[in-house]
């Protein structure tokens, strides 16, 4: 079974054209788990009218890595799919190009799954072009390039009852955990076919508070993990 573990808040522009697409992939995701950091605008509804297991976060105890292992530890597969609520997957292929690469038979030393993000038409010229020069076209195997990105992504359970993601960290869980596993002989894959559309971008238009709290903590990943 192949679940989907989605970070929500105040997502109601964005949470159905999500859901319906992961609902239309070929590769079937049986299981759909929101996770909503106290949303006050529509999104809970959107979310019950999609029939998913809908679970809550508060504010006071959120963080990126926290409301992740709630979601996890609510999913029943084996391959957890991870996406952010304003995410869309360009296709139904999607759950395809990531799940392939955690089949165990083959890809035994794979950990986790990332994929390519796209800007849409309304998207600002500084959030495309931070997505245009990450997410690239050549698909990549991390052996020591830690990099990783949950807004569109896919692990194995299996790891992550022995690894979560950390729950203290402010920024970047995702980037922690690469570190972790690839320090521990494992491979991150960059999947370009794997497509989402992301409006935002990575960095939010330079947002400068955004910009420091990521930057503390990369530091922190680069010199204390």
């Amino acid at each position: 079974m192949i679940s989907v573990v989605i970070r929500a808040y105040n997502e109601e522009k964005w949470l159905n054209r999500c859901l319906l697409a992961v609902k239309h992939q070929r590769l079937a995701v049986e299981d759909i788990i929101v996770v909503d950091n106290e949303s006050t605008d529509n999104s809970r509804n959107i979310a019950k009218s999609h029939d998913v297991n809908l679970l809550s976060i508060s504010r006071d105890e959120f963080t990126f890595g926290r409301a992740l292992n709630i979601g996890i530890e609510a999913a029943k597969g084996e391959i957890i799919l991870i996406l952010s609520a304003h995410c869309i997957p360009v296709d139904e292929l999607w759950s395809s190009f990531l799940a392939v690469h955690l089949n165990k038979d083959t890809n035994s030393n794979v950990c986790g799954v990332y994929g390519r993000q796209e800007p849409l038409p309304d998207t600002s010229d500084i959030n495309a072009r931070d997505l245009y020069t990450t997410f690239r076209n050549e698909r990549q195997y991390q052996s020591h390039d830690y990099f990783f990105h949950n807004a569109n992504s896919a692990i194995l359970k299996s790891l992550w009852k022995t690894n979560p993601f950390d729950e203290k960290i402010r920024g970047v869980e995702d980037r922690a955990w690469g570190k972790l596993l690839t320090q521990m002989g494992h491979q991150i894959v960059y999947e370009p076919l794997a497509r989402v559309y992301h409006h935002h971008g990575i960095h939010q238009n330079s947002d400068e508070p955004r910009a420091k709290r990521v930057a503390d903590s990369i530091r922190y990943i680069r010199n204390s993990l």
